[in-house]
């Protein structure tokens, strides 16, 4: 039987946490889903919340948007930090396009809007139930280890032995770090193991993606903004940089910031301090930075496109990330690691690489480097249907593949095709495989709910209850 179809009745009951500051909205959600059986806690702020999950364990949190001092999406962040292992339903007035996908990315399960209907609600808490409950058994079976412990570093390499090394010699300092590397390398996991590897790690590694972000919107996310600095800005925000506080902030691809806000970004560096937007009370703040860029910035630096002042304050440490081509001994284990987590997500055995599977890809040039073979190797065990992977199964996946012998067939797909395209077409295919279902294509796939429901979303996809369906 397909458990995410069964009755939210039918279910063990859960530890269920409502964070609205209205009381009349939290009542009436705690008597809709104390009716369903579950165990239901009311808080009437994110601050209080932030005490309750230190002494309680929950396995969804039902939070509104609009809340002072941290509001729903903030709340949001410090849980990921936390790396708390509940589902978050995000309740809003204000629904709209931007609002879900902002909320998602930031790791909500989904999110449900006001005036609320009871069904739906209790509903789409069973469905984030089962899916922390599903999280948590992939967690015991893997052995994760706990938020504090460096994340999972995979290969045995000269050049992987002197990376971790380099780590090891930076970590325990506070001084700003710019990781460099192509894209797809593992910067940012570089980042997670040097915080937690630093003083700092049970402080919060709060991360910002600089791409997503317009150069309006950028201020208030690094900074924050008083209410009614700008049209839209009805209530406080608390920025990345003073949830930071005592731990440590990522700037992801730190060379998308604008011109004019390096300056402001500079003074952090030299200051520890800086104005919400909107205010002229200056916050201190004790954060350390650690940057990526796929990019040259001297060569940035030179064309007059990122400050000279700015890229010497981020590169006091310099840490180059080596590409998969310059590690090929560690394909295999590679190979081997993800095919595993691959088959546990899958909850079947994992599939194995004939010797020409791993000739052809041992002789691969990688241009997306490890997050390529990541996707390589999920879209084997997802679509796969035998219990070996040859090499005529993969060889249409590669960009750009060897030259075939003669007289056999070509690719699948077309070479030169990008690899965000490529992306999209394994999304859609693991979509279609699940009937649309989006948590099991994200369990699949290896990526949050929130990023799947941010892509499709992209791809022109409504949501449509559980599923996704193709818009127009």
């Amino acid at each position: 039987m397909n458990t995410t179809s069964e009755s939210p009745a039918l279910m063990p009951p859960a530890r269920v946490l409502i964070v609205d500051d209205h009381q009349q909205a939290r009542d009436s959600m705690a008597d809709v889903l104390r009716r369903s059986g579950h165990l239901v806690d009311c808080c009437g702020s994110a601050h209080e919340a932030l005490q309750l999950i230190e002494r309680e364990n929950y396995e969804c949190i039902v939070t509104d948007l609009k809340m002072p001092g941290l509001n729903g999406v903030e709340f949001i962040i410090q849980l990921e930090q936390r790396q708390y292992g509940a589902q978050v339903v995000m309740v809003t007035a204000h629904a709209s396009v931007s609002t879900a996908v902002e909320a998602m990315r930031h790791g909500a399960f989904d999110y449900i809007e006001k005036p609320f209907d009871a069904d739906r609600l209790e509903r789409l808490v069973a469905e984030a139930v089962r899916q922390a409950r599903a999280e948590r058994r992939e967690a015991a079976v893997a052995g994760r280890l706990p938020a504090c412990a460096p994340p999972v570093m995979i290969g045995s390499s000269a050049a992987m032995q002197a990376l971790r090394a380099k780590i090891a010699q930076v970590a325990p300092t506070s001084e700003t770090i710019l990781i460099t590397g192509e894209s797809g390398t593992g910067k940012e996991l570089v980042a997670r193991a040097i915080h937690a590897a630093s003083p700092r790690r049970n402080a919060p590694l709060v991360s910002l993606n600089c791409p997503v972000l317009s150069a309006n919107l950028m201020e208030s996310e690094l900074f924050g903004h008083e209410r009614g600095a700008f049209t839209g800005a009805d209530a406080q925000r608390t920025g990345r940089f003073e949830l930071a506080d005592g731990g440590t902030i990522l700037l992801d691809e730190v060379t998308e910031i604008d011109l004019n806000l390096q300056a402001k970004l500079l003074r952090v560096l030299q200051e520890k301090s800086f104005e919400r937007v909107g205010s002229s009370r200056t916050i201190q703040v004790d954060v350390r930075v650690l940057a990526t860029t796929n990019r040259d910035l001297q060569a940035l630096v030179a064309a007059g496109k990122f400050r000279e002042d700015l890229y010497f304050r981020l590169a006091v440490l310099p840490l180059a990330v080596p590409p998969l081509r310059q590690r090929r001994e560690d394909i295999p284990e590679l190979i081997d690691y993800f095919l595993h987590r691959c088959a546990q997500r899958l909850q079947r055995p994992p599939r194995r690489l004939d010797a020409s599977a791993q000739e052809l890809l041992l002789g691969y040039h990688w241009p997306g480097n490890v997050r390529e073979l990541e996707n390589i190797v999920t879209r084997a065990s997802v679509l796969g249907t035998t219990e070996t992977v040859t090499a005529d199964e993969l060889r249409p996946w590669l960009i750009c593949p060897p030259r075939q012998d003669a007289g056999s067939s070509g690719p699948d797909i077309p070479v030169g095709l990008s690899l965000e395209e490529m992306e999209r077409k394994l999304i859609e295919a693991t979509l279609a495989h699940f009937g649309g279902h989006r948590a099991k294509t994200a369990q699949a796939l290896g990526i949050g709910i929130r990023t799947l429901s941010s892509k499709l979303r992209q791809y022109g996809y409504a949501p449509r209850e559980k599923s996704f369906v193709k818009a127009g």
